[in-house]
């Protein structure tokens, strides 16, 4: 197979290529990406002559082209994913995110593609006081970011259900791990406590996300590329709720740092308050998280701190 990865050098993409080099040694892989703040060539540097490289922008339809060129699959990374940027910057969201994934499907289409798969985000269902979204519920994104992801998803739909395009989609909870920007929490979080310095959370911290850590999230989303039906959306979770303070405090622990460090700020417009999604239909894949939640924060602690040489020209 041929394999177009699309923003496969920021965080989730990065990694989800070491997955496929490592599971499928025989695929071939391109990656596309426009290399903006958070897609950096840093990390694809271990793989970098294991794949073809294509510097493009999803919205550029030449750049597609080029990149989509005799590909039997795409997966689509690329997107805008800061809510807290696209507060200030929606134009952008509604780009790259709705625009660019056009773009790409009208290229897939073109091309004959055998499968395309659409990466979501569990926030396009909104927030929820109890109990879990499946995949059926109605969306109700609160930001510009979850709503243009879930146009992008709504689109994708579109065309499989119109032009009959093997698209999947899936839509996961908070990813974590190496490689992560650190405008998202948990990194952002490791480096400011690293450096002694206030933490600043979000009104009562009492916020609830489920994290997912992303190696296991790019086990399953190989799972709907090679399992999954066309139409389809698969939630893929990891069974970790915890508050932001419970995040917050877990972070301090692991890098001997006092909770005086934790500062109460302003709540961000629009903050869902909790999220939850089910995850059994991607179970019956047979995709399982293998990571415990506990030992994964810890090991991308680590990682930050043992990986100097990835941050430092950022911060």
């Amino acid at each position: 197979m041929r394999l177009l990865i699309t923003g496969g050098a920021g965080f989730i993409g990065c990694n989800f290529v070491r997955h496929i080099l490592a599971e499928h040694p025989g695929y071939e892989v391109v990656v596309l990406d426009k290399l903006t703040y958070a897609g950096r060539m840093e990390n694809l540097q271990e793989v970098i002559d294991k794949i073809s490289f294509v510097h493009g922008d999803i919205c550029d339809k030449s750049d597609v082209d080029k990149a989509i060129m005799n590909c039997d699959a795409v997966v689509n990374f690329a997107a805008e994913t800061h809510v807290d940027r696209s507060i200030t910057q929606a134009g952008s969201f509604i780009r790259s995110n709705v625009l660019g994934t056009h773009t790409l499907l009208e290229a897939a289409r073109a091309s004959g593609l055998e499968k395309f798969v659409q990466i979501g985000t569990d926030e396009v269902y909104g927030s929820v006081a109890a109990g879990s979204f499946i995949e059926s519920d109605p969306l109700d994104p609160s930001s510009p970011y979850s709503a243009s992801k879930a146009g992008a998803d709504l689109l994708a739909r579109a065309y499989f259900t119109t032009y009959g395009l093997h698209v999947s989609i899936t839509r996961s909870s908070n990813n974590f791990g190496p490689y992560q920007y650190p405008e998202k929490l948990i990194p952002f979080f490791i480096f400011r406590a690293m450096r002694g310095e206030t933490l600043p959370v979000y009104g009562s911290g009492l916020n609830v996300r489920d994290w997912l850590y992303v190696s296991d999230n790019c086990s399953a989303i190989d799972q709907v590329l090679h399992k999954g039906r066309p139409g389809e959306i698969y939630n893929i979770g990891g069974g970790n709720e915890l508050t932001n303070l419970e995040i917050t405090r877990k972070i301090l622990r692991r890098l001997n740092k006092p909770e005086v460090l934790i500062e109460h700020v302003r709540d961000r417009l629009g903050h869902d308050f909790r999220y939850s999604i089910d995850s059994k239909k991607i179970r019956n894949l047979g995709w399982r998280p293998e990571r415990n939640f506990d030992d994964a924060l810890e090991k991308t602690v680590d990682w930050y701190v043992n990986n100097e040489w990835w941050w430092k020209s950022f911060l």
